[in-house]
């Protein structure tokens, strides 16, 4: 099965855990670098992909989104958000898949342009805008339709005060690359 159709598929109303130090977090160091970095995912694959980083639209619109995407936004599960889901391409590759589930309130005043991205990176305005704020990751081992297991995280952004959910899943074509994001030291709040 083509992996856009698994990724499809997969079902992101799953069980996911926080983990308050990463060396708890039993992954393979690869994927456990990846999964706990804060930094910008998007700078990290234009680097590990020689600057020819791309976002491939799959789909966006109103849908309902997952009862734990609901919970974790704290929105009614039966109120349709804005769901992006994009590829994150490296010389043409999938990298990473991506889904974020957008509340309708939160696409007031400023924040109105994240429902007009097209192929524009997330990360570029969500590192940019000095109001951001990051929540704790949550990471699970998401099972594709294949049988094969991919690594994933989700963390709720606020953009003023105002959330969205990004969840992303790491494909296996990653760990070919040879790129690690660097190891930042802890940042002091």
């Amino acid at each position: 099965m083509p992996i856009k159709a698994a990724l499809s598929q997969i079902n992101f109303d799953t069980r996911w855990t926080t983990y308050r130090r990463p060396n708890s977090l039993q992954a393979p160091r690869l994927w456990r670098q990846w999964l706990c970095d804060r930094g910008s995912l998007t700078e990290h694959l234009s680097c590990a992909s020689d600057q020819q980083f791309k976002v491939a639209v799959q789909q966006q619109g109103w849908f309902l989104p997952s009862r734990s995407e609901a919970k974790i936004l704290s929105i009614n599960p039966r109120q349709v958000a804005l769901i992006r889901e994009v590829n994150l391409l490296g010389a043409d590759q999938p990298l990473v898949f991506a889904r974020t589930v957008i509340p309708a309130d939160t696409l007031t005043g400023k924040q109105k342009q994240l429902a007009m991205l097209g192929n524009r990176s997330l990360g570029s305005l969500l590192f940019s805008d000095h109001s951001m704020r990051r929540g704790k990751f949550q990471i699970s081992k998401l099972k594709l339709p294949s049988g094969e297991s991919v690594w994933a995280r989700r963390s709720v952004f606020y953009l003023s005060g105002k959330p969205l959910l990004v969840c992303e899943v790491f494909l296996p074509r990653l760990a070919q690359l040879h790129y690690q994001p660097p190891l930042l030291p802890k940042r002091r709040h």
